[in-house]
């Protein structure tokens, strides 16, 4: 298998995994968010599936020697104690974009086809946010 369809083929499979559950919809992540109003427990349903799937497939993938396909397996990030600034700053705007536009990178990606001036305006932002980070701070460890 080619290293871009074993990168290809996972992007597929979660996006159409956002597709199914609804979560490419910027409304159901503020209704997600509303606690006041019409809250929608939904996302919460969602998020403790994939969390329950990646730390499944996590503690697999250490426990490999070397990987499936290339490369090497990434350290654990958690055990190494790196809380700095970064880290808070980059959540926290993270979050707040979040709140108020209803999308996060996954499904605003998956919501690229179509083409609507909000999304296509949050990758925009998205990217510009990246390439700034990646020049203030440089490459992730």
């Amino acid at each position: 298998m080619s290293r871009h369809a074993a990168l290809f083929i996972p992007g597929v499979v979660f996006a159409v995994g956002l597709a199914l559950s609804g979560m490419t919809n910027p409304a159901k992540v503020v209704g997600f968010l509303d606690f006041t109003g019409a809250w929608d427990p939904s996302l919460a349903f969602v998020m403790t599936g994939a969390t329950a799937t990646f730390s499944v497939l996590n503690v697999l993938a250490h426990r490999q020697k070397k990987p499936l396909l290339w490369g090497k397996l990434p350290g654990i990030r958690s055990v190494t104690g790196e809380l700095d600034a970064r880290l808070f700053v980059g959540t926290a705007m993270f979050g707040v974009g979040w709140g108020l536009s209803g999308m996060c990178p996954g499904p605003s990606i998956a919501n690229l086809s179509r083409m609507t001036p909000d999304v296509l305006a949050f990758v925009a932002a998205m990217v510009v946010g990246m390439v700034i980070a990646q020049r203030v701070f440089g490459v992730d460890r």
